[in-house]
């Protein structure tokens, strides 16, 4: 069964671009516009990696990812933080993010980042 990966970036050209790369590299993935809609998406079904813009609309990528780690019946998700922002590395860091890729992000680079960071370490 392919690894499933949650996009969420607020900019539909560059989370389609995202989906479409991911699912040609094997992965199941679903694509959500803002932290809201991911967040429901996430309630859900967990998916088995994120892959976060970090400046959204209503809540940004770190408060996401702080409320997600916030709910101890989620089980733990790795994040990939997507930003152009100069402290997003310091603050991803502090919510355990795995990854932090400064846009705009080679696509070579984001699926390698994401197969090491998948269960079992591989793509699908």
């Amino acid at each position: 069964m392919a690894a499933r990966i949650l996009v969420v970036d607020d900019d539909r050209s560059l989370r389609d671009l995202l989906g479409m790369h991911l699912r040609s590299a094997g992965y199941e993935v679903e694509l959500a516009e803002d932290a809201i809609e991911a967040g429901y998406k996430v309630l859900e079904r967990a998916p088995d990696l994120i892959v976060c813009d970090v400046n959204m609309p209503y809540m940004d990528g770190f408060e996401f990812v702080g409320a997600l780690k916030g709910d101890t019946t989620l089980p733990y998700i790795p994040v990939i933080f997507l930003t152009s922002r100069e402290d997003g590395d310091l603050r991803g860091n502090e919510l355990g993010a795995v990854a932090y890729l400064v846009k705009p992000v080679r696509v070579d680079s984001l699926l390698q980042v994401v197969a090491r960071h998948l269960p079992g370490g591989e793509s699908a």
